[in-house]
């Protein structure tokens, strides 16, 4: 028996009630950060390659060079448990509840000993925070037609599994969130360029046609996941030590055949930087520079085809990436490819908060 179009209508879910796409003052540059981001207890961040305190460091960067101040730059917000649920299963947010399990995922085995609550306060919760900066990133990305979440990119996080220094899969929570809520917004490209490949979100966007993914990065190294990779539509694999003429090359190139292939309302841009020469997990040898010219051409792209950008920074493992970010990004404010005026969506979008 058919259902008629309101029995449709009132079968469809009602998104939840967030916080996360509140308004935010037009005073404010699309720029999400939060000092909650930043892990640090009793020094057992420091037995992670990862530089926990890595986005702060950028904040300040970007704010001696007077690019943003406290009052310009969005705060985060933590994601809520309801927030979570709108991919997460209520059975891998339970098993956070236990350390052990946390430990594993951070690859920081002392966690194991610590009670949870403080596992929760102290390593989950800055995980929460920017796992709600990149959501409300992508509301922005498409009122002001770009934005930055200083956070975030955990790639490796799927909706019941998470690795690789990733509890929560804020890729795909960005994505899930505009499907739902922002009318127009039915097709979304994931770009990501960390030096691993993304297979959290791309177990998520199996067989989803309204997710086109391109994934670029080293073919040794961590993950390795062959079922995950059925997902990605434009894969480029690299080879040990890659260079910036080869990287860059092939960024643009299959950049191009991406978007032209199936043209998105919105990328998703996964900036990791630990394609960079030296980094101790990516076996890449990009420059400081290469890094700055890839996050251009990444932008130019988007802007060029007025397609409204969410970029994340994702993986990046040595001290001096803080600084590279947050020279990309004035980099891109001198080329003019973000600006704080309202740029938006070409075609019409309505938000549902």
């Amino acid at each position: 028996m058919k259902m008629s179009q309101k029995e449709v209508k009132e079968d469809k879910k009602t998104p939840h009630n967030t916080q996360l796409y509140a308004d935010v003052p037009s005073t404010c540059w699309p720029i999400v950060y939060s000092p909650e981001y930043n892990i640090t207890f009793l020094g057992l961040e420091k037995l992670h390659p990862f530089d926990a305190g890595k986005w702060g460091k950028v904040i300040n960067f970007l704010k001696e060079e007077k690019l943003v101040t406290d009052d310009t730059i969005v705060e985060a917000r933590e994601a809520t448990e309801e927030d979570l649920l709108v991919v997460h299963t209520r059975r891998y947010l339970n098993k956070l509840k236990w350390s052990f399990v946390v430990a594993h995922i951070t690859e920081i085995p002392p966690v194991l000993i610590l009670p949870n609550f403080l596992v929760q306060r102290k390593v989950l919760r800055p995980l929460r925070t920017q796992t709600g900066g990149t959501i409300m990133a992508g509301k922005l990305a498409i009122e002001r037609g770009w934005a930055i979440n200083i956070g975030g990119g955990f790639h490796h996080c799927s909706s019941d599994k998470g690795g690789g220094f990733c509890a929560y899969a804020d890729i795909t929570l960005a994505v899930k969130f505009l499907f739902e809520r922002v009318e127009g917004v039915a097709k979304a490209t994931v770009v990501d360029l960390d030096a691993h490949q993304g297979n959290g979100h791309e177990r998520d966007f199996m067989d989803d046609n309204k997710v086109y993914i391109m994934d670029v990065y080293n073919r040794y190294i961590y993950p390795g996941d062959g079922f995950a990779k059925r997902a990605i539509r434009q894969k480029v694999e690299l080879d040990w030590g890659t260079e910036d003429r080869e990287y860059l090359n092939k960024v643009e190139k299959f950049l191009e055949c991406s978007l032209n292939e199936v043209p998105p309302d919105i990328i998703i841009y996964n900036a990791g930087t630990d394609i960079l020469d030296g980094d101790p997990l990516g076996g890449l040898a990009i420059s400081p520079q290469g890094i700055i010219s890839r996050d251009e051409i990444v932008f130019k792209a988007a802007r060029t085809r007025k397609i409204p950008i969410l970029m994340v920074t994702s993986g990046g493992y040595q001290r001096r990436t803080a600084k590279i970010i947050a020279d990309s990004i004035l980099n891109l404010h001198s080329h003019g490819l973000i600006d704080k005026q309202f740029v938006g969506h070409e075609a019409g979008t309505t938000l549902s908060l």
